[in-house]
């Protein structure tokens, strides 16, 4: 008995983390399209597990510089890079990192943001149009099959709250953004109160989270940010006050140093591409 307790003390003692793997590579926003087609699939050998490798990617990339609407499709009337490494906000954050989770490539990783990113025209084709991105979360949560809503799964009946809003449509009937699309529907939501250890509990390894401040519905809007939550605590997001994307403990970052800082969350729960 005291050898095989030996034999286990040490084992434990000297057992790698696989994740040292991920925090010895270079920094994704340091490297170029060729070494990023060396390292991407590497994260398919280390992390054969689809939920693994989406933490795994989460990991490599905390760091990464902030910069708010920096990802277009590379023509007017958004120029910007389709898929771009160096730099993130909260939401490229999430879509790029499920893109770079089921591919092997650049190229790859680039067709499946799109993929992702932009909704079908009329001939059932997903092209990077600036009318057809999917420009709001909420609706994103609620309609895309990549993306897809846990929230009611996860709460009881008196600890969500339903609003119901026109997303794109301003309080004076205006659009917030010029792209002729607006959605009406009804969203539930876990008021933050009821978001505690237990709740948290119920969540997958990895999974989406996205804020909800009813100050926004204004202006047609629900979701203010959004992140990964893995090990069932964690938030790995773009912060645009710490300028990069950092990890923190969730449940502190939703009481925050300000009273009110988010009226809820949303869940979601990632699906293979």
């Amino acid at each position: 008995m005291r050898i095989l307790f030996s034999f286990i003390l040490f084992f434990s003692c000297n057992a790698q983390d696989p994740y040292d793997w991920v925090r010895s590579l270079p920094k994704p926003w340091t490297i170029d399209k060729s070494k990023y087609d060396e390292i991407l699939p590497k994260f398919i050998k280390y992390f054969p597990d689809f939920d693994d490798r989406l933490k795994a990617i989460n990991i490599w990339r905390i760091g990464t510089p902030y910069g708010i609407f920096k990802s277009g499709e590379e023509k007017e009337p958004d120029s910007d890079p389709i898929l771009r490494i160096d730099t993130t906000d909260c939401t490229i954050h999430v879509l790029t990192s499920i893109a770079m989770n089921s591919s092997r490539s650049w190229g790859e990783t680039k067709n499946k943001m799109i993929d992702i990113h932009y909704k079908p025209n009329e001939q059932n084709i997903k092209q990077p149009e600036y009318e057809k991105r999917w420009h709001y979360t909420s609706d994103r949560i609620l309609n895309n099959p990549y993306t897809v809503n846990i929230t009611n799964e996860l709460a009881s009946k008196n600890e969500l709250e339903e609003i119901e809003l026109t997303l794109n449509e301003k309080s004076d009937g205006s659009e917030f953004l010029k792209i002729n699309w607006n959605l009406n529907g009804r969203f539930d939501f876990i008021r933050s109160e009821f978001v505690n250890d237990k709740l948290l509990e119920k969540l997958p390894p990895v999974c989406g989270v996205a804020f909800v401040k009813k100050s926004y519905i204004k202006n047609g809007i629900l979701i203010a940010h959004e992140g990964f939550v893995i090990d069932q605590k964690t938030l790995i997001h773009a912060s645009s006050a710490s300028k990069k994307t950092i990890q923190e403990d969730l449940l502190d970052y939703l009481s925050g140093k300000k009273e009110s800082k988010f009226d809820g969350v949303m869940f979601y729960k990632i699906s293979s591409i």
